[in-house]
């Protein structure tokens, strides 16, 4: 006998054994999960009635969101049985990488809204920057579109709700206040100023000028009369109960807003510092780096890079000035250029449109130049408006507002321009491409159009991502041949110097007891922004800590992993492709950017 050959019964109990072995566990589909996120997306969406008008939607098209605590409660009790469900229903071993990302996201927002409710009474529910006092009516003006009667119905309802919506804020502000915690005095007074705007003429007060609301309201019932949606009795009847809305429900909500602010006013600091004055002040500022950075940066390392990089810039700067002739050292080049008025538009409706003229010209520009940088490209369309004048501030910075997913409402440019000496041309390039393409409206854009990913992820808006891509694509448009005023070159790096101040002058407030004046005083020995819009853009930063230092911080890593990918590639970098990847998974926060980038990496290695 062969003893190297088994017996046939071995033999046959080894096959039975391994017939019986289980199989290779399968990928779950990407269509699989990406449904289940789209179904509890579409659950989470439809809690918002403000979030679906800003996506475009009419669902709930009469209503506004409910803003009092117990509705935050219910909403992070579901998101947290929502979490425990992904985890019980998909292996994450068994995901693709794409919907490891997926799955990543919907857990970290989760943590992040649930690290925010220990903190809950601290973010000051009334700030001049956007608080829903002038939010909800923005969006009933620019957001709200009126097509049927129907939805003149829902206008008319949404009035009567904003009443409401503002009254269960005061109501939160004034818990805030018991638990001691009180916005610098200055926060108030701009909003007094804003919210009285708002119930400042027509059908409220006597006089010629219409009130915000009331003005957009008619105009959109003229509409719907002079296209035949509606007869001139429905006409009228809408009229009047705009009318009735805004004095019976609207007009009060301000008023006792108004005047509960005036009341709050003596008790509020003229000269405070940032939060490190309040109790738990300190850990509300860890954890507000920590959502605006998403590293875990401390306060103190954020302060040292700011300091790094302003002078970096510096350096930069001082080339550019010898390159221009300039006789004299920085600071006189920057009262030079902060001063001189070849500079600045006139402070006239014809300067006002000159800025707006010059910054779409400069984006219709850069727009030709995009498919040789970038294989994504964003459908929707892109304006430059003026604020309007209920919300306009003195050397406020602009700010972009998102189009619909589906294209039928662009994307705005907003531009604050009731003092023109706060607007310099040599900024106006860099910001427009911040604001605009490639910045934020072709890194929004091209997220909310992504059909590979689940929904909730083209809405995701993480700041480090969002606004370091927006500072990023500044200095990417000096690769682009852009800037060819050096002036304008100069201006960019303004807007860099501005954000890399913006990392000390925010810790420097909130972790180290700068005062305003300190913060100011920094601000103006280190940059050549005018003075109205660094006293604008410091109070900024003392309502809404935090959110500043995301800017550099953001752009920083995607500059990093921009040379990582340059070095470990080599001839195989392909810069469209890099940033393809960057934006083709919609915003991200740093750490999981930085996964992605790095697999990408890998893959094209592998090729």
């Amino acid at each position: 006998m062969n003893r190297n050959i088994l017996p046939i019964s071995i033999l046959f109990a080894l096959t039975l054994l391994q017939g019986c072995s289980k199989p290779e566990p399968k990928v779950i589909p990407d269509s699989e999960i990406n449904a289940w996120f789209d179904s509890e997306y579409e659950e989470l969406i439809q809690m918002s009635p403000l979030q679906l008008t800003t996506q475009g939607r009419k669902d709930r098209y009469g209503e506004i969101d409910d803003m009092s605590e117990e509705a935050e409660d219910r909403k992070l009790a579901w998101m947290e049985e929502s979490v425990k469900e992904m985890e019980s229903k998909f292996d994450y071993t068994l995901l693709s990488p794409q919907s490891k990302v997926s799955y990543d996201l919907w857990k970290y927002q989760y943590e992040m809204e649930k690290g925010d409710l220990q903190f809950r009474r601290m973010n000051y529910v009334f700030n001049q920057m956007g608080g829903v006092h002038t939010m909800i009516p923005t969006m009933l003006i620019n957001f709200h579109k009126v097509d049927e009667a129907s939805d003149m119905e829902a206008l008319v309802s949404r009035i009567k709700e904003s009443g409401r919506a503002l009254n269960q804020l005061l109501e939160r502000a004034k818990l805030q206040t018991e638990s001691g915690i009180r916005p610098p005095k200055f926060a108030y007074e701009y909003v007094i100023q804003q919210s009285e705007a708002l119930i400042q003429g027509q059908p409220f007060t006597a006089g010629k000028n219409n009130a915000p609301l009331w003005t957009d309201a008619l105009g959109k019932i003229d509409k719907l009369e002079k296209d035949g949606k509606i007869t001139a009795e429905q006409a009228e009847e809408f009229r009047t109960n705009t009318k009735n809305a805004l004095l019976e429900s609207f007009k009060p909500a301000y008023e006792a807003l108004i005047d509960w602010l005036k009341t709050e006013l003596p008790n509020l600091e003229e000269k405070p510092t940032g939060l490190s004055r309040h109790e738990m002040g300190n850990a509300f500022y860890a954890h507000k780096l920590k959502s605006s950075t998403t590293t875990n940066l401390t306060a103190e390392e954020i302060h040292q890079i700011g300091l790094s990089e302003v002078k970096r810039i510096q350096q930069e700067m001082l080339a550019i000035k010898d390159q221009v002739g300039f006789k004299g050292d920085l600071k006189e080049f920057f009262k030079f250029v902060n001063s001189d008025p070849q500079f600045f538009f006139p402070n006239t409706d014809e300067g006002r449109q000159a800025y707006l003229d010059e910054s779409t010209a400069f984006l219709d520009e850069i727009k030709q130049k995009l498919p040789q940088y970038f294989g994504i490209l964003p459908k929707a369309d892109l304006v430059v408006k003026r604020v309007e004048a209920f919300r306009e501030q003195d050397g406020a910075p602009q700010h972009y507002n998102q189009g619909t997913p589906d294209g039928s409402r662009p994307g705005t440019y907003y531009v604050h321009l009731s003092d023109m000496k706060a607007m310099p041309k040599s900024t106006m390039e860099g910001v427009a491409y911040h604001e605009g393409s490639p910045g934020h409206h072709m890194q929004i854009s091209i997220a909310q159009e992504l059909e590979s990913v689940p929904k909730f992820r083209t809405q995701m808006g993480f700041n480090a991502y969002v606004e370091g891509w927006a500072l990023y694509s500044e200095a990417l448009a000096k690769e682009m041949g852009q800037y060819k005023n050096p002036y304008y070159d100069f201006g960019r790096l303004v807007n860099e110097i501005w954000r890399a101040i913006r990392l000390v002058t925010d810790t420097g407030l909130h972790a180290k007891g700068w005062t305003e004046a300190d913060a100011i005083k920094y601000f103006s020995e280190n940059s050549s922004i005018a003075p109205g819009a660094i006293q604008a853009e410091v109070r900024r930063y003392m309502v809404i800590p935090g959110q500043a230092t995301g800017y550099k911080i953001g752009m920083l890593k995607i500059q990093e992993l921009r040379k990582h990918a340059e070095t470990e590639l080599g001839d195989k970098f392909d810069l469209k492709a890099f940033h393809d990847v960057v934006l083709g998974g919609g915003a991200l926060p740093l750490d999981i950017l930085e996964k992605v980038v790095k697999e990408w990496i890998a893959e094209v290695k592998g090729s």
